[in-house]
């Protein structure tokens, strides 16, 4: 269960991230606002799955596969160049 809680707390971390960018520079109400609960239930989950993951486990794998995620995010809908 606390994996599972984990990869939402990431996909929500990238729903919150792609938001930001959809926002604008908060000059967009609705994605503003969606980047903000985004976030917050990410970590709140992210949190959660704390209880039982090591911190220092449970940090790489959300830091590192929100990255790897929001890159592909990028690329695959933003446009962006996918170069190393």
């Amino acid at each position: 269960m606390h994996w599972l809680l984990l990869l939402a707390a990431i996909a929500l971390e990238v729903a919150g991230t792609t938001s930001m960018k959809v926002s604008q520079g908060f000059t967009r109400l609705g994605p503003s606002v969606a980047m903000f609960i985004f976030y917050l239930s990410s970590l709140a989950l992210l949190n959660l799955a704390l209880r039982t993951i090591d911190v220092s486990v449970a940090y790489a794998i959300w830091a590192g596969l929100g990255t790897a995620l929001i890159a592909l995010v990028g690329v695959a809908w933003f446009n962006e160049p996918g170069g190393w």
